[in-house]
């Protein structure tokens, strides 16, 4: 991901369009060309025209290198637009009142975009309340934000920007039956529980499979390294035959990974997970993991700015923008390894042609 990646428009909703495309449309090769009322310069959060864009953007935490990843895309974006872009998060994955007290600060300042990840599906609807009654547009970006309980608090949201974690899970049932020849036993590590991301994984993953591979175990070990090496010791001892993992994220991924090389079963235990953090892509290429479903946060933070920018700008954005995702496993691990942290293939960026 060096330079800025432009998009592939074609969908993968349906399981069987998964199959067409290993990655789906969206992320920023061709960046935004600003109106001249979008403003750039002044970088102070309280000043500036009314179209400057001043952008706020709450996520879950910056220990988890993915969120991290969208922090940095988000501030190169703005740092390269010439707009204000100021990012924050909880403490850790489940922080969901870290995250809200960070938001309702913000809320009280001058940011006329904002641009949330929440925890679960609710919990930050209350704190976006003033942010909605001042008519600031708000992105929902990657973890949806529920719809019903928005809209009873009034909350409305221009865009929801992330990836298809149905196609992910899809992607992810496809490369493990490859792997696994087609048949055989294997376990689920789940994220945080009612998280609708990781129910998507799961879902979409569980489609691919059905009636093929066997699936014995479906544990939570809350999107985090060393309760995942926990969890699947302790799977691996009650289901001595599995051979295959599918974790719900990169961390989980690399703690299963962990808990296969203490008992001896590299090489005879596949595991695929969902992210591409730079651990998870340097360990398929080094055999540990086999594959990562790769959704290049670092672009849902360039396509938040450039959608805010337009929206600041009084443009219209797309209601709904998909960032790409692609199998990353040994045939192209080197070559995601040096793109990183941009997509390795190209894109048509759906923001460079919204309306004026």
């Amino acid at each position: 991901m060096k330079g800025t990646p432009m998009y592939n428009t074609r969908s993968t909703h349906s399981p069987r369009r998964v199959r067409s495309a290993t990655v789906v449309a969206a992320a920023a090769t061709s960046l935004l060309v600003l109106a001249t009322g979008c403003g750039r310069g002044d970088q102070s959060t309280g000043s500036g025209s009314k179209d400057e864009a001043r952008i706020a953007i709450v996520t879950r935490d910056f220990t988890n290198p993915y969120w991290a990843a969208l922090r940095d895309g988000a501030i190169a974006e703005g740092k390269k637009q010439g707009v204000k872009v100021e990012v924050q998060a909880g403490a850790s994955e489940t922080d969901s009142t870290g995250e809200n007290a960070k938001l309702s600060t913000l809320a009280g300042q001058k940011y006329n975009c904002f641009g949330v990840v929440p925890v679960n599906a609710t919990n930050v609807i209350t704190p976006l309340v003033p942010v909605a009654q001042k008519k600031i547009p708000i992105l929902n970006l990657d973890t949806q934000i529920d719809a019903d309980a928005s809209k009873q608090a009034g909350v409305s949201y221009a865009s929801f920007i992330g990836s298809d974690n149905l196609s992910a899970g899809q992607l992810a049932g496809q490369g493990l039956l490859k792997r696994m020849g087609g048949k055989g036993e294997v376990a689920i590590l789940q994220g945080i529980a009612g998280e609708q991301n990781g129910i998507n994984r799961q879902k979409g993953f569980s489609q691919e499979v059905a009636g093929k591979l066997n699936i014995v175990a479906t544990q939570p070990a809350d999107y985090d390294q060393a309760k995942a090496l926990t969890v699947t010791e302790g799977i691996l001892k009650a289901h001595p035959k599995i051979t295959g993992i599918f974790a719900a994220n990169d961390t989980m991924g690399l703690g299963a990974a962990q808990a296969v090389r203490n008992a001896g079963l590299t090489g005879k235990v596949s595991i695929i997970s969902v992210d591409g953090i730079t651990a998870a892509l340097d360990a398929v290429k080094a055999g540990q993991l086999s594959g990562t479903i790769s959704q290049y946060p670092y672009a849902e933070g360039q396509l938040a700015v450039q959608a805010c920018i337009n929206l600041v700008a009084h443009k219209t954005v797309p209601a709904r923008i998909v960032a790409p995702i692609a199998l990353i496993d040994s045939s192209n691990a080197a070559k995601a390894i040096s793109s990183f942290p941009q997509p390795f293939v190209p894109f048509a960026n759906p923001l460079t042609a919204t309306g004026k």
